[in-house]
């Protein structure tokens, strides 16, 4: 899978009437705050219909205009083209979507469609950050590799939600303590649906992960990446699942403080990923070195994961990740990633040129335009 051309119009600050891009790296160079991050959101946004940073739509749209645009040719074996707009309606900003201009339905019909592998700074500082991070990084993947786990997501939050309104209803009215369980049922059905994928998902990532980091270690150091759902049926094994049974009882047995709270004490939506280097704690103990080069194995692991599951290789967004990687990890990414559509930013172009030697193309960002 690769992205042949994009147009973006007032979409943040670019105004693009082309980009023809390579097949293979393409590197994305300017000074900061010109737009080169933008672009990569672009793509992201064609791709899986959501932004790359936050979830508001409203800042996509530059102050003073009332619509963005975005078109990406893709070419997947057969070229498709997808359009995505962004526009100012009062107060609220909508979005629409559309395949060889047949209207997006929902976003689930994207999933999977055009796979991509997004990696930034912040991504390097997945071990350290705190469990809504690592449920992002699941959560992003897993969708990209199964709608129903898409809609199971979405349900389940819509259910948590609905939950959490008659909570704090139910702090100044209990008569309606009973409909508490048919959110249960549902956090239930969808919660245990959720953690069977999860469960199975860092499973194989850890795998996957493991040799990757092996082999930037020279073998010195092995990488477990670990499930830790918030609901455990058992002390001693916290990945082993729980019953339906046993799930129902943990939302009975915090309901009354769910209740003082006003929110849903525990589910998918507080699970965790632990990351270990040679069995020990890699975010309590290990070095910066450490972290960075799991965070890195996982993020190659990802690319591997959807070779094997989609049968194409998905496009790779690197946004200024070379400023945090030492020269070794820059050479092994570089050797990683031969064969997968590449766009990377920076704003030292020499420094990166001179370690890609595969073939390439050179794109210029000033002010949100591409300079010639």
């Amino acid at each position: 899978m690769w992205i042949k051309d994009l147009l973006a119009d007032a979409f943040r600050n670019l105004r693009i009437p082309q980009a023809e891009l390579s097949p293979g790296i393409n590197v994305l160079y300017g000074d900061n705050a010109q737009g080169k991050t933008n672009f990569l959101e672009a793509v992201y946004f064609c791709a899986l219909g959501r932004p790359l940073r936050g979830e508001n739509y409203k800042e996509l749209i530059p102050i003073g205009t009332q619509a963005a645009h975005v078109r990406a040719v893709f070419n997947g074996g057969s070229e498709f083209t997808v359009d995505a707009y962004i526009q100012q309606q009062g107060s609220k900003c909508v979005k629409s979507l559309s395949v060889d201009r047949v209207p997006v339905k929902n976003t689930r019909e994207l999933f999977g469609k055009v796979p991509v592998v997004s990696f930034s700074p912040e991504d390097l500082r997945l071990i350290k950050a705190g469990p809504a991070e690592r449920r992002r990084f699941m959560d992003i993947e897993v969708c990209q590799l199964s709608p129903v786990y898409y809609r199971d997501l979405r349900e389940y939050y819509r259910a948590l939600r609905q939950r959490n309104h008659l909570l704090k209803q139910l702090q100044k009215d209990k008569s309606e303590i009973e409909s508490l369980s048919v959110w249960d049922e549902q956090l239930v059905r969808y919660g245990l649906r959720i953690m069977k994928t999860r469960n199975a998902f860092v499973a194989r990532i850890s795998e996957l992960a493991d040799g990757i980091h092996s082999e930037i270690t020279q073998g010195k150091e092995a990488l477990t990446l670990e499930y830790k759902p918030d609901i455990a049926a058992s002390p001693s094994n916290e990945r082993e699942l729980p019953t339906p049974a046993f799930y129902g009882a943990v939302l009975d047995k915090y309901r009354q403080r769910d209740i003082t709270l006003g929110s849903t004490s525990a589910g998918i939506h507080r699970d965790d990923v632990s990351f270990a280097v040679k069995g020990i704690s890699a975010r309590s103990f290990g070095s910066q070195g450490q972290q960075r080069t799991a965070a890195l194995s996982v993020k190659l692991a990802e690319i591997e994961l959807m070779k094997g599951r989609t049968y194409t290789s998905p496009i790779l967004l690197l946004d200024d990740v070379f400023s945090e990687l030492d020269g070794q990890r820059q050479q092994f990414l570089l050797t990683q990633i031969k064969d997968v559509q590449t766009l990377l930013t920076c704003t030292g172009l020499e420094d990166v040129l001179s370690k890609v030697k595969s073939e390439h193309r050179i794109i210029r960002i000033r002010n949100g335009e591409i300079i010639q």
